[in-house]
């Protein structure tokens, strides 16, 4: 089990150890984080943003988008995960693809392979590791549509009519599986069996993290489940780690690295996702401001840790004390129960150690620009 307080001098280490490249970020924000992307954007060759634009594009795509208009005016979630193809400068949907895209920049060309011919090469990339990039895009993607399914058991007026709720049920299924069938498609045409191993085993994660996420109902049943940080981590791996790890090591596999070499790509990958998950989660507590209406999950880093340092009994008695008149959580109360004990700093320290830990794997890679992009990206995840 993971302590509930991890030592303030992740921070401190994380510091020295990024001298150089934290000069980039002065001051806090989501344009830091924009710029970083950005920089390493021009070091792969081409925005990654655009990078499933081929099957986004496609006739049969196109067709669901225009069916996806019907969907405006009510609050169904595949609109807004649609408007996030387009524009997401908070979420930066594309982050996966271009880490790919990085370590196998950055990790160049294999000594072992010696059938892969040198002048595929595009900006150091081989093309089959930027179809993998597309893939991994593709498939991160899907499970978003798939996410966006509305339990129509909790279906109220104001969320829209229902059987514009049902219809839009239909249309994240259905493209979500499209989406789904292309990259598996594109994984067959790598004709590398380990890499189909690596990226399957990924999916199946993927499923049984969210799984996972359904089944325990945590939100609900808060007062009986034990929930502490190994567990948040576990299940933080499966639904958004797996992916990214395993498509790092899977980059490398295909330019024939040593394991040495995959094993710290896929150690980047897993820390790097843990990480950016430890932000997400911190940004409602770290970000609030006094008579702002803020919601957040009770499955969140912070609040997890909060449980953790507190015990069962007290946090009960907290969450009891923050429901109103009518059984309903008053989610501003519970934030500021959550900020006065340690769970947050905690939680920003364990986001800290998975940074340090992200920038030691990629310390056997040569020094390079893609390098540098690589280490920006793991100290930006530690900027709040």
């Amino acid at each position: 089990m993971l302590p509930p307080v991890l030592p303030r001098l992740s921070c401190a280490a994380l510091s020295r150890r990024g001298q150089r490249t934290l000069s980039l970020f002065s001051s806090s924000g989501p344009s830091n984080w924009n710029k970083v992307v950005s920089d390493a954007e021009k070091i792969v060759g081409y925005p990654t943003s655009f990078m499933s634009l081929r099957c986004l594009l496609s006739d049969e795509l196109s067709n669901v988008a225009m069916h996806i208009r019907k969907l405006v005016g009510t609050q169904h979630p595949l609109l807004n995960t649609a408007r996030g193809f387009v524009y997401d400068s908070k979420n930066n949907l594309q982050m996966r693809g271009l880490v790919v895209l990085l370590l196998s920049k950055a990790a160049g060309p294999s000594h072992g392979a010696s059938n892969i011919l040198a002048q595929d090469m595009v900006s150091g990339i081989y093309p089959s590791q930027r179809n993998l990039a597309e893939i991994t895009e593709l498939i991160h993607t899907a499970f978003l549509v798939h996410r966006g399914i509305v339990d129509l058991k909790e279906w109220t007026v104001s969320d829209g009519p229902l059987k514009d709720m049902q219809f839009g049920n239909k249309m994240a299924v259905l493209s979500g599986d499209f989406l789904l069938a292309n990259a598996c498609t594109g994984l067959a045409k790598l004709n590398n069996t380990k890499v189909v191993e690596l990226i399957s085993s990924a999916i199946g994660d993927l499923v049984q993290g969210i799984y996972y996420e359904n089944s325990s109902n945590i939100e609900e049943n808060s007062l009986a489940d034990v929930v502490d940080v190994a567990v948040w981590e576990e299940h933080a791996f499966l639904t958004h780690g797996a992916l990214l790890a395993k498509s790092s090591q899977a980059a490398l596999a295909l330019a024939k690295h040593d394991m040495e070499s995959q094993r710290l790509a896929y150690k980047y990958g897993k820390h790097l996702s843990l990480g950016h998950k430890l932000n997400s989660d911190l940004q409602p507590f770290v970000k609030s401001s006094m008579g702002e209406q803020l919601s957040f999950s009770l499955t969140a880093a912070p609040v997890i840790f909060h449980r953790q340092i507190v015990g069962q009994e007290k946090w009960h008695q907290q969450l009891q004390q923050a429901k109103t008149l009518r059984n309903q959580l008053d989610y501003s109360k519970l934030l500021a129960t959550v900020k006065s004990e340690k769970g947050v700093s905690s939680a920003m320290d364990f986001c800290c150690y998975h940074s340090n830990k992200a920038l030691e794997a990629i310390q056997a890679f040569p020094s390079s620009e893609a390098r540098s992009a690589l280490e920006n990206i793991a100290s930006a995840i530690t900027k709040f």
